[in-house]
């Protein structure tokens, strides 16, 4: 078949993005021709993908959306395709991989009454209802099993066109034979001694990651263990409010924040916890990506996968409603203390071999790639 993926933006260190890029060459693998359209394109082409770059600006990311649409809708008329599979809402898919969470819910309950008035408003629900709507026949593929129910609330969703994936851990995230050297390799490299401890915080879009949390909580540490723990964090955002914040709390030595890059294996091997205080995500694929390097991880509780550190016992959960003091003293306990950071290591090694963290791909070109109904 020939099958057009789309998405609004590509770049290789986004966790949509990855995704993308994954369940498109398992189904090239499979045999299927692909074409991607999206406005934005950063990165390398995989060989055989038929890329199209639309031409489309606008001030408003909702308007640049709606031109993206037409212009879509009016290549795929002079060229058709057999299967339309979008990753972010939008009218005329087959199927939608819904990394995102739903959008008419947080306007109802974390928005003023007046944004529900606005044109970006309408848009979005729009957008979402031409997904969701019970009169769709897009098909939903579901990586977070909390935010089925809401769409459900909102829609009236029937619930046979979702289709619930496990995680699509890449295989080269798992700690390899020589984790312990390549872990003393990258020690060397950023000058961590025996006694130094590495907080790594990994995620593009740094607010609301909780970067702001991890910050003040690495400030509040005891002073001898501040004084021995440094924090790098990893992400594609603008960095600058954070490095004013960084001054502030007196934090320069010992913060680094990095743009994104394709050797993040080598620093979760290299670090001691990772720190993911998220305001609100979907799934949070770097904290499977830790737990099968054998990294301890400390987490908020509205992190979509956080349910696995809790059932692998490989870090701390921390409940809902948030309270910063909860998260400086769990990062200070956690850090203080080497015999259980090594024990949640091991307990994420045997979780991850043991359950199914890493089929997302093979499972999502199974429902792309199902015979469908006239």
């Amino acid at each position: 078949m020939q099958l057009a993926f789309v998405l609004y933006k590509y770049f290789p260190f986004g966790g949509l993005q990855r995704d993308f890029m994954r369940i498109a060459l398992e189904c090239q693998a499979r045999g299927h021709a692909i074409r991607v359209y999206t406005p934005i394109w950063e990165g390398d082409t995989p060989a055989g993908f038929d890329v199209r770059v639309a031409p489309v600006r606008a001030l408003f990311n909702h308007r640049r959306n709606e031109k993206f649409s037409a212009w879509l809708q009016a290549d795929l008329a002079r060229d058709p395709v057999d299967r339309v599979i979008g990753f972010n809402k939008m009218p005329g898919l087959d199927v939608y991989y819904a990394a995102d969470g739903c959008f008419e819910d947080k306007a109802q309950t974390l928005r003023n009454p007046i944004y529900r008035r606005w044109g970006r408003y309408k848009h979005f629900a729009d957008y979402e209802r031409a997904v969701f709507a019970p009169e769709s026949k897009t098909e939903i593929l579901m990586i977070s099993e909390v935010q089925q129910p809401l769409f459900i609330k909102h829609y009236k969703t029937p619930l046979q066109r979702f289709h619930l994936l496990p995680p699509g851990i890449a295989q080269d995230r798992r700690a390899p034979a020589n984790a312990a050297e390549m872990r003393a390799d990258f020690r060397r490299e950023f000058q961590l001694g025996d006694d130094d401890l590495l907080l790594v915080q990994i995620g593009s879009g740094f607010k609301t990651k909780g970067l702001d949390r991890s910050l003040k909580a690495l400030a509040a540490l005891p002073r001898e263990l501040r004084k021995r723990t440094r924090l790098i964090a990893i992400g594609q955002d603008d960095p600058k409010p954070f490095l004013l914040q960084v001054k502030a709390l007196g934090l320069s030595d010992q913060v680094q924040i990095l743009k994104g890059r394709s050797d993040i294996p080598r620093f979760l091997l290299g670090a001691d916890l990772l720190i993911h205080p998220a305001y609100n995500e979907n799934t949070g694929t770097v904290l499977l990506e830790a737990l099968v390097s054998g990294l301890p991880v400390l987490v908020t509780d509205v992190c979509g996968y956080a349910h696995y550190i809790a059932e692998a016992d490989c870090g701390r959960v921390l409940p809902s409603p948030f309270e910063q003091e909860r998260l400086n003293r769990t990062l200070a306990d956690m850090l203080a203390d080497p015999e259980r950071r090594a024990f949640w290591g091991r307990n994420g090694l045997a979780y991850a071999d043991s359950a199914d963290l890493y089929s997302m791909p093979q499972k999502a070109a199974d429902v792309i790639l199902a015979p469908r109904c006239p």
